[in-house]
């Protein structure tokens, strides 16, 4: 399986919703190309199931993106509450679409489905966008959003995803860095003290992550940022790439001064100490 976590691949045009190519920012459609099939068959797992209008104009419009990009795609299905049993067929499929929206009502359709054992054995391309990333992980860091959400006690930050992947993803950092949730600054008093042991990457429009389950190698692309133990550094810039640390191979050394050579600046301590302890736990 070959997954593609974005923030969002565009697609579409933000003030007219009409289809356009794709964003090849850091060569993610070059990238794509050569990992896709010809004439592909496309499941799209929606995040609100209810919404099926919406669903059918999101898949459409995705369909006609996709081909404009050159990656030919013959037709595309919707999985939403219409017909939950299409999750039955998911091998039938190239490429299952993870649509991005609310991170926890999503997840919620996902477990209904069970999406995470259908998707388990499943040998095509899966492309995560924006919570459909975030759902991607095991344990999914399901950041604030709506108001409300980071004053409720009873709100769960942290849920059981679709296990594809260990890495924490937020999507749309270049767009939420400064936002304020609940009479809170949603990173610098939400989301840094979430992240005492544990590490989230911040992608910004246009980056990415390729995660080969094969080889188990995941790649980051573009402008993104790592926050972990409180702290935040820069660990890729726009042109370049990232090797997220996920292999027990992966010596100290050698990631240190890769990380050094890729992003030309320092991180922060805690961040350095962040990455050694999982490391060490390899």
């Amino acid at each position: 399986m070959i997954i593609y976590l974005t923030s969002t691949p565009g697609g579409f045009d933000r003030k007219t919703g009409l289809p356009e190519k794709l964003d090849n920012s850091n060569n993610f459609v070059d990238r794509l190309k050569k990992d896709w099939k010809e004439h592909s068959k496309c499941l799209l797992v929606s995040s609100d199931p209810k919404a099926a209008e919406m669903n059918s104009a999101i898949a459409q419009t995705y369909l006609d993106a996709f081909n404009k990009s050159g990656l030919s795609m013959d037709m595309i299905d919707v999985l939403d509450a219409r017909d939950e049993k299409t999750v039955e067929i998911i091998g039938c499929y190239d490429v299952v679409i993870l649509a991005g929206g609310h991170v926890p009502t999503e997840n919620a359709w996902f477990r209904k489905i069970n999406l995470k054992e259908r998707i388990r054995s499943f040998r095509g391309i899966v492309i995560g966008i924006s919570a459909g990333t975030m759902n991607c992980a095991d344990v999914v860091y399901a950041q604030p959003e709506l108001a409300g959400e980071a004053k409720d006690e009873n709100y769960e930050r942290f849920i059981e995803g679709l296990g594809l992947t260990d890495t924490n993803v937020i999507p749309h950092y270049n767009q939420t860095i400064d936002s304020v949730l609940d009479g809170k600054k949603l990173f610098e008093e939400i989301t840094y003290p979430d992240s005492m042991n544990r590490a989230f990457y911040c992608l910004t429009d246009g980056a990415y992550i390729r995660k080969d389950t094969g080889s188990n190698k995941e790649m980051l692309y573009g402008e993104s940022y790592l926050i972990a133990d409180g702290e935040i550094g820069l660990i890729c810039k726009n042109g370049g790439e990232f090797e997220i640390p996920v292999r027990a191979d992966v010596r100290k050394p050698a990631f240190l001064a890769a990380t050094a050579l890729t992003i030309g600046s320092l991180i922060g301590a805690a961040i350095t100490r962040y990455v050694l302890k999982k490391l060490d736990e390899k």
